[in-house]
């Protein structure tokens, strides 16, 4: 479904029962393991976990780089099921904005701030009529005619979020953008990415800072390939998949060595126990 036919309350992902495998000269490996995940549309969410968790592999699929093993990944409205190479980078042209780590993977060495929005307005097949008011809020507009060589590590970061979201596509990936930046360029351009998200840019972050994390609406924490919980608002929600299996939190998962719980279904909720 085209973007602008989307319900403005239509999540911008949703994946279900995911599972990507890949195989190697040692045999699978097993990267995501049933994965349920929603990405509400303008807000920003947070991928976390430790090397090895998933992040990107989830990634890769909410970017439309990659199709899942097994399970539902629908982005932009678009299922990926059975997409063919051409349809995914359609898919991507179209409908995400994508933003590396490194600055300079995401830039042209060549072309000036405005020229890279421009570029990506052309790229998108839209006008970029509104690349003045983007740089604007970005915090670019003096640097308009500057050229990457001549902006600071977060200016060059801001710029790659500015050409991801020309044309307001349904959703801005971010692969660790704010590993190679000091604590306090990283919290203008986690400013800078929460002014998008307030005029209804979804954004998702994959990450190991917890100062991006702490930004985020709501952070997805991936362990071995799972759910291990989620946060929002500040509380920390257990994951129910579709057959009824929660996930606990490392620290609460602790608590049952022998993979068993006593289960008690009380008036307001239900309540897991340790075994005596």
């Amino acid at each position: 479904m085209p973007p602008e036919t989307r319900s403005p309350d239509a999540p911008a992902a949703v994946c279900s029962g995911l599972v990507r495998i890949y195989w190697s000269p040692s045999g699978e490996v097993h990267a995501l393991k049933g994965v349920d995940v929603v990405v509400p549309a303008g807000r920003i969410t947070a991928i976390t976990g430790p090397s090895g968790s998933g992040k990107s592999s989830l990634l890769r699929i909410l970017a439309a780089q990659d199709r899942p093993t097994a399970g539902r990944a629908e982005v932009a409205g678009q299922s990926l099921a059975g997409l063919s190479t051409r349809r995914l980078r359609a898919l991507r042209r179209r409908a995400i904005g994508y933003v590396f780590a490194r600055p300079a993977q995401n830039l042209s060495p060549q072309l000036t701030v405005r020229e890279h929005l421009a570029a990506a307005a052309r790229l998108r097949g839209t006008r970029g009529e509104d690349g003045a008011e983007l740089l604007e809020r970005l915090g670019l507009a003096d640097r308009a005619g500057h050229v990457p060589a001549q902006l600071s590590g977060g200016e060059q970061q801001r710029l790659a979020f500015a050409q991801a979201v020309t044309g307001r596509p349904a959703l801005l990936v971010a692969d660790e953008p704010t590993s190679e930046l000091d604590s306090r360029t990283t919290a203008d351009l986690l400013e800078a990415v929460r002014g998008l998200a307030d005029t209804g840019t979804t954004v998702v972050l994959a990450t190991h800072d917890p100062l991006a994390a702490a930004a985020a609406d709501r952070v997805v924490h991936l362990r071995s390939g799972t759910v291990a919980h989620e946060e929002v608002a500040g509380r920390r929600l257990a994951v129910i998949d579709g057959d009824g299996r929660v996930q606990l939190p490392e620290d609460a998962l602790a608590r049952f060595p022998d993979r068993r719980a006593l289960l008690e279904v009380t008036g307001d909720g239900v309540v897991l126990r340790e075994p005596r």
